[in-house]
């Protein structure tokens, strides 16, 4: 089995890299690959390890998951990116820039980032954990999490796509993922360290990362804005697309930092 993770690419471009949350698949940015590619970038969302067709890791952890995203930077032949990750996509994408600071030209984080708040880490992980120990399948505990952890202004058709993209991971992989999110081990110290332009986007509604936590964030990272967009949850890039996109393909467009 190739350990190059699957992914789906759209578009050609300054290259824009999706890393979706422990929810979903490649799937939880299918309406940014098509607006980023019609906006003149190369957008690649990728299956994480143990995703889709990707393969697992082993130890399941954030270094394994780093060396696989650089992997794949390195089969695309991109030179600098920009990631953007969405809740344990978003603490991956802080990785792989404090491991390879060179490779990444900015970072947008959604609804995610390292645990500041051990209780809010703990009211995401523990729902999620407890339906998989009631032995629920995936699209059963989708229909428990997702009306919880969305907010009041979802768009209906993001939400079934939220639905259907959690529906599809296998439970053991969900369970690795969650049991992983408490361990990320990076601080504000080390946080302190990554000057890269950084956008934080984050729903008003979010129980799993709620906005003081994001703009705790954004107060740590030296180059830091942060977003909320009212009504959302937990799902900001598919409960309100055209808001999501907005911040984004704005952020993109101004300068970036020089690498050297």
């Amino acid at each position: 089995m190739s350990l190059l993770p699957s992914f789906s690419l759209l578009g050609s471009g300054p290259t824009v890299v999706l890393l979706h949350d422990a929810d979903g698949d490649h799937l939880s940015f299918a309406p940014q690959l098509e607006t980023l590619a019609c906006a003149g970038y190369r957008a690649v969302a990728w299956d994480m390890p143990g995703y889709g067709r990707s393969a697992p890791v082993e130890p399941y952890g954030f270094k394994g998951l780093a060396q696989r995203c650089l992997l794949l930077l390195d089969a695309l032949q991109c030179g600098s990116v920009t990631l953007v990750g969405h809740g344990l996509g978003a603490m991956l994408a802080l990785e792989v820039a404090l491991r390879a600071p060179e490779r990444v030209q900015r970072l947008a984080l959604c609804a995610g980032g390292p645990a500041l708040d051990a209780a809010a880490t703990a009211a995401w992980v523990a729902p999620r954990l407890a339906a998989l120990g009631e032995g629920l399948d995936m699209a059963r505990i989708a229909e428990r999490i997702v009306p919880r952890d969305a907010g009041p202004a979802a768009l209906p058709e993001g939400l079934r796509l939220v639905h259907h993209a959690m529906g599809r991971v296998h439970p053991a992989t969900y369970r690795r993922a969650l049991q992983a999110l408490p361990e990320f081990a990076r601080g504000a110290s080390a946080l302190a360290q990554l000057h890269v332009p950084t956008l934080l986007v984050g729903g008003a509604l979010d129980r799993c990362t709620p906005p003081e936590a994001l703009l705790a964030l954004a107060h740590v990272l030296p180059d830091a804005r942060a977003v909320m967009l009212p009504g959302v949850g937990h799902w900001p890039q598919l409960e309100n697309p055209e808001a999501f996109e907005g911040a984004l393909l704005d952020f993109l467009a101004q300068p970036g930092r020089v690498l050297h």
